[in-house]
């Protein structure tokens, strides 16, 4: 039972969030500053104070690339399966249908049912998620759907059409300066997401060898701690109930594509990954985590409708949380 308590803490901060939205207390775009805040500052002081006082094997960087495959397939699956379906709904499904929240939400909820060196593996896991959450699954829904970075949907005219209208450059001139475009969206979509430098970063201090002073780590315990506050009070924020059944669908597709990829990711991490049981027990909750906060930063800049999203977000959150526990009592009977 104490081992959910702070799980349940993380879903009462979102409540509280909502709720203080609700009266007036937060305005309806207070969010912008909390994400801000987040994804500038305290997030990436999380991931260094996570490198500095947790020691990381260089072997465990193969999770950081089972995490990576986690979090690409289905973006690529959702894409090949929504061909014929309307511009808004394909972009939703792949931002929200994919990508895992480890940091905000699975660093707390594995150290509490497996301790403190269960945030290692997890950690791990989430570079190479980061990899997509942080901005590859914004640049391949961007790119794959011909979505103009910096406008939404309703600002570039999209219709019920599966992409953007797009003509493909017939010049040689003008198919070097698209791929050069191309390039440069990419590069932008990576390097511009500071929690994704900064896991690039300690990635190679980590294989350098060199470890970060415990001075300094001490100066980022602040942010480490306030990481998982600062990220379920801004998604309780966003969130709000759906308008309409048209919304509730949108909110039953993502939980229909994400639970069987989630179900299936994990086992497959329990079963086939040459670790010990507590790293494959914690990749295995890795995968059934919900969805990912940058998610609903996506969602806001190119459907402008981060509300759903963080709702969405909610609602997995609620889900992971069950399956969860349900997954490490399993494991914890002998019969997983």
């Amino acid at each position: 039972m104490l081992a959910m308590l702070q799980p349940i803490s993380l879903l009462l901060i979102i409540v509280a969030g909502y709720l203080f939205k609700r009266n007036n207390l937060f305005g309806p775009r207070d969010y912008r500053i909390v994400q801000v805040a987040l994804f500038d500052l305290v997030l990436p002081g999380a991931i260094v104070y996570s490198f500095a006082k947790n020691p990381h094997d260089i072997s465990l960087l193969w999770l950081s690339a089972y995490g990576f495959i986690v979090a690409l397939v289905p973006v690529i699956i959702i894409y090949l399966a929504t061909s014929r379906r309307p511009i808004a709904q394909r972009a939703f499904l792949m931002f929200n249908g994919t990508g895992l929240n480890i940091g905000c939400f699975c660093f707390p909820v594995v150290q509490a049912f497996l301790g403190n060196a269960a945030v290692v593996p997890a950690a791990m896991f989430d570079i190479g998620n980061c990899v997509m959450v942080a901005a590859g699954t914004n640049v391949m829904t961007q790119t794959l759907l011909h979505i103009q970075p910096g406008l939404t949907l309703a600002e570039q005219h999209a219709g019920d059409a599966p992409t953007l209208p797009y003509s493909p450059p017939t010049d040689p001139d003008a198919k070097r300066l698209a791929r050069r475009a191309l390039a440069k969206t990419i590069a932008r979509g990576f390097v511009g997401s500071v929690p994704f430098d900064v896991y690039m970063l300690m990635i190679a201090l980590t294989v350098a060898g060199w470890s970060v002073p415990t001075w300094l780590a001490d100066m980022f315990a602040p942010f480490a701690n306030a990481n998982a506050c600062v990220a379920m009070l801004m998604v309780g924020m966003l969130m709000d109930l759906p308008a309409n059944k048209h919304d509730m669908l949108s909110v039953l597709q993502v939980i229909a594509w994400r639970l069987p990829f989630g179900i299936a990711f994990g086992l497959a991490a329990w079963f086939l990954l040459p670790f010990s049981p507590m790293i494959r027990e914690a990749t295995l909750m890795c995968c059934l985590a919900p969805i990912a906060v940058f998610s609903t930063l996506f969602t806001d800049e190119v459907l402008g409708n981060a509300k759903l999203a963080g709702f969405s977000l909610t609602v997995t959150a609620v889900i992971s949380l069950l399956t969860m526990t349900g997954a490490h009592a399993l494991i914890a009977a002998g019969i997983l």
